[in-house]
């Protein structure tokens, strides 16, 4: 019988080595990627293009949405290598499969497109 808490995250065991050949081939990747894109426009559209073979979900986003996120991507995947976290580029993935979510449900979407006053800060949670 497993006794462990159902919101512990799952580990696995590798060896040091191991994990920094992942990371370095991870960075060598990015790094090739972001030079591309910098130096060819054609890079970008192609990279427009191909992306929805590896999120298929960005076919529910406008295409300037599609481009914004493209050079969001570059961007964030530079800044996340330079830390070697790759934290920031699964936030920004998961952002915008969210904002897909809004585009791909026409009533969410047209609720959130309709202009709507301003009801002002919104209080801490737990806060009266």
């Amino acid at each position: 019988m497993d006794s462990r808490d159902k919101n512990q995250q799952d580990l696995i065991l590798v060896s040091a080595e191991r994990a920094e050949q992942v990371i370095a081939g991870a960075s060598a990747t990015t790094k090739m990627f972001i030079e591309l894109m910098k130096h060819n426009n054609q890079a970008l559209t192609l990279a427009t293009e191909v992306l929805p073979a590896a999120f298929p979900w960005v076919r529910y986003l406008p295409k300037a949405d599609v481009q914004a996120f493209v050079v969001e991507l570059v961007e964030t995947l530079e800044r996340a290598d330079s830390l070697g976290n790759p934290a920031p580029v699964a936030n920004l993935v998961a952002a915008w499969r969210s904002t897909a979510e809004v585009h791909a449900d026409p009533e969410l979407a047209k609720i959130l497109s309709q202009d709507a006053e301003d009801f002002g800060p919104v209080p801490e949670p737990g806060v009266a």
